[in-house]
């Protein structure tokens, strides 16, 4: 079965903004759109905003106004479900309600033709449940867009239980024919963008409960060195704080309290407070008249070493004694390379950078700066350390304030901007990066989706700058297990313990480079 033909009518089911963005993009690609909403004139309304939309567009060159007549002619409100009754897909947008949503494809049932597609927008209810109350279960798919609809490509193709193979494939190729990529999983809490994302929040949340950084800090760390386009905290004031909690505790539940998915207090309590974000002028910072956002912690300047010795490998910040060579530092391998000395467990043996009074400045392992050599430092992970313009940088209790200058300077001599953070285990990058690698695999492993459509849908429905599998390949399964392992050790309970697919990965290239 192929994509829905462009002839054929499409009814969309709730009229809000997301109901009104898939209109539009059906409506584009050429289809007569029907719209309905429970609540009266809404539907009309929407048929006006889709329509300035529209005009916005012609006047932007986007569409010519040939286009534009066009697409007025195929727009319609109809004033009940009756008027679906053509339609070859139907699409609901509607509240985040089991009952509701079953209520109303049960009442479409009862006027489209037997072969009409019937689709759920849902972002985080089991399409699985959402079809079981129906007479013909198997053609209810979930296609869940991105907000907003006519601009974000992603689109995740979720097959319930029960729903048929070539129910999925036609709205996989439908969405395909609209011009987006759409991507194909299982029906599982979160689907795969808001199960593999959680840790990119959570672990930011927990680091600030922590008090290792201020939320500003944290933000500008894995923007400018993990390289996100927007920081946890400034991204969850923009979705919603009340949006954004109320998922990851709709996926926590729907995991049965497992501690890997475990929600933010902090959170809750902007939430109770009304602190929903940009919406109510206030959410972790302010966005009243003339407020200004909080600037990062940034280290003064410093003076860096004249000389670094470097002892074995550094992994995945292999690049830094280049940069440090080009910087003007002079740079020494040790001949006889010394191992990082760190917590016991499963993994690479990296090296360090040897600041001047011998004091190991090294890439974080995920354990604390204190749970190694005496007076360490240790630094964070970069998605490039050529182009990153933030480092955050720890030091052990027992570091001496020279040391830390050195390592400050150092880094500043790169061109870098510093943050010094509390000494916690993983820091920020290393600790959310990791994670994500490992929800990444863990979702291959169990079938949610294949690691192509995983990788594809955190670049292209969250933006991250790499797809979590290939970030997790690029660094090394092993660096990914120690990392995790050095967490799981350090806070104990089983939120960190790493997936049995990246311990897999990470004894096969232990095997691998045995041989």
């Amino acid at each position: 079965m192929t994509a829905i033909d462009r002839t054929g009518t499409v009814g969309v089911v709730g009229t809000g903004t997301m109901g009104q963005g898939i209109a539009q993009v059906a409506l584009v690609a050429g289809h007569p759109v029907r719209l309905y909403d429970v609540a009266p004139g809404r539907a009309a309304t929407a048929v006006d905003a889709i329509m300035a939309r529209l005009d916005r567009l012609v006047e932007k060159g986007r569409l010519t106004p040939e286009e534009r007549d066009s697409a007025r002619g195929r727009l319609d409100p109809v004033g009940d479900v009756a008027g679906m009754a053509e339609a070859e897909l139907v699409v609901e947008a509607i509240l985040e309600d089991v009952a509701a949503k079953q209520q109303l494809f049960t009442a479409l049932e009862t006027v489209v033709s037997d072969d009409c597609l019937l689709a759920t927008n849902t972002s985080s209810l089991s399409v699985t449940e959402i079809a079981g109350a129906l007479r013909r279960p198997g053609r209810v798919v979930g296609l869940h867009f991105f907000n907003p609809a006519p601009l974000l490509p992603l689109v995740e193709v979720v097959s319930g239980f029960a729903t048929d193979e070539a129910a999925a494939v036609r709205a996989y190729e439908t969405a395909a024919a609209w011009g987006k990529t759409p991507v194909r999983c299982s029906d599982t809490p979160g689907f795969i963008v808001n199960r593999v994302a959680r840790p990119f929040y959570a672990e930011a949340f927990r680091l600030h409960e922590e008090r290792a950084a201020a939320p500003a800090t944290l933000d500008a760390v894995l923007r400018e060195s993990g390289g996100f386009r927007m920081g946890p905290f400034e991204l969850t004031d923009l979705i919603g704080q009340d949006v954004n909690e109320a998922v990851t505790r709709s996926v926590w539940e729907a995991f049965f309290g497992d501690p890997k998915f475990t929600p933010s207090m902090a959170q809750r309590r902007l939430v109770q407070a009304g602190l929903h974000g940009r919406k109510s002028g206030r959410g972790w910072f302010g966005y009243g008249e003339g407020e200004e956002k909080p600037a990062p912690h940034t280290a003064e300047p410093c003076k860096a070493p004249d000389a670094v010795v470097i002892h074995g490998d550094l992994g995945p910040a292999a690049v830094l004694p280049e940069l440090i060579a080009e910087a003007g530092v002079d740079v020494t391998r040790a001949d006889v390379p010394a191992d990082l000395t760190r917590v016991p467990g499963p993994g690479p043996s990296l090296g360090f950078i040897e600041l001047p009074g011998g004091v190991r400045l090294a890439l974080t392992d995920g354990s604390s700066a204190t749970a190694g050599p005496g007076g360490g430092i240790r630094f964070d992970l970069a998605l490039d350390y050529r182009t990153a313009g933030r480092i955050a940088l720890a030091a052990s209790d027992t570091a001496r304030p020279e040391s830390l200058q050195a390592a400050v300077g150092l880094f500043q001599a790169l061109g870098k901007q510093v943050s010094v953070i509390d000494d916690v285990p993983g820091m920020v990058v290393a600790r959310t990066v990791a994670m994500l690698v490992d929800f990444a695999a863990d979702a291959v492993a169990r079938g949610v989706a294949g690691a192509q459509d995983v990788d594809t849908a955190m670049r292209l429905g969250v933006n991250y700058p790499r797809g979590p599998l290939q970030w997790g390949d690029d660094l090394g399964p092993g660096w990914v297990t120690m990392v995790l392992g050095n967490l799981q050790r350090a806070y104990s309970g089983s939120r960190y313990a790493p997936s049995q697919m990246i311990r897999r990965r990470a004894a096969a290239e232990r095997e691998l480079l045995r041989s």
